[in-house]
């Protein structure tokens, strides 16, 4: 799909406080990605925006001072913001825009923070209107829980941001969003493509919930972190996970997660036979190169 031949107004061209920015969904990562811009703004009121099913949610952080207005249907929203936040699930995120995509001010910007790329830059590719441009994300950030009740847990400094831009994205937005990132207290923004990222975030995040998830399945004495130290604590902090949203994101990128499962399970059971033959002076070479690989990774 070819750049759009009118592109709407240059967010680039304006300082951040000129803006209205809007959020859809008001979960963990939107109320996290508010409470973010709300300090981005240096705590200015007025632009930024939030629409979400839930009025409860809407009316907490409009009580707090997140947000400055709060809608029940992104028919009210949309039309006013210059860049919109889609902090959706994915699925969740797909037929948000299809049933909205008349709905967004003319030359608008959005980008969203879900947790894998295929399928809505695939979406997005086929059936975005031509003034828009959509700039995929992913924060990698979160918080033990879910909710708008954890989003203050949800720490963005210094973490890392994982964009996968598209050819028809223009540049000049793409440095714009690059630039906010930081100002939300992200640290280092990598860009690649929906399948690299996919392929790595099967390993490097959903491997690591599913093993936390096994850790927890496995043992059933409740009592059993009176004698963890901290390594048990550290592995299984994030088996308090989003079950729903996490079925999805194992779902959707079944096919990266299960050769990442094959390839952990491959390391176990050569483990696991090193440890039945008492190989000591194997299994200690083996565990220095492990240490030795985990101390070189950036």
């Amino acid at each position: 799909m070819s750049a759009p031949e009118n592109p709407g107004p240059e967010l680039s061209g304006k300082p951040l406080e000129a803006l209205c920015l809007g959020i859809a969904g008001l979960g963990l990562m939107g109320g996290a990605a508010a409470m973010a811009l709300r300090r981005a703004f240096g705590g200015r009121r007025g632009r930024i925006l939030a629409c979400d099913t839930g009025r409860g949610v809407l009316d907490s952080a409009l009580g707090k001072g997140v947000i400055d207005e709060g809608f029940d249907s992104p028919e009210q929203m949309l039309p006013r913001c210059d860049l919109v936040f889609l902090c959706l699930n994915p699925s969740t995120l797909l037929r948000f825009l299809e049933k909205w995509m008349g709905a967004f001010k003319q030359g608008a910007l959005i980008t969203d923070m879900a947790g894998i790329k295929g399928s809505i830059v695939e979406a997005v590719e086929k059936g975005l209107r031509e003034d828009l441009d959509f700039i995929p994300g992913h924060p990698m950030a979160g918080a033990e829980g879910g909710g708008f009740a954890n989003a203050e847990k949800c720490s963005f400094l210094g973490k890392n941001y994982i964009l996968t831009p598209l050819k028809r994205n223009r540049p000049e937005n793409l440095e714009f969003l690059k630039s906010l990132i930081r100002r939300m207290g992200f640290g280092r923004i990598t860009e690649t493509t929906a399948a690299e990222h996919d392929r790595k975030i099967a390993f490097t995040s959903q491997l690591c919930h599913v093993i936390a998830a096994a850790l927890i399945d496995c043992e059933g004495d409740r009592e059993i972190t009176r004698f963890g130290g901290g390594s048990f604590e550290d592995l299984t902090r994030i088996a308090m996970l989003n079950a729903p949203m996490w079925t999805e994101l194992f779902i959707e990128n079944k096919e990266c997660l299960l050769e990442r499962i094959d390839q952990f399970e491959g390391s176990l059971e050569a483990l696991k036979k090193l440890i039945r033959a008492g190989a000591a002076e194997e299994l200690r070479e083996r565990l220095g190169r492990v240490r030795d690989r985990r101390a070189a990774m950036a």
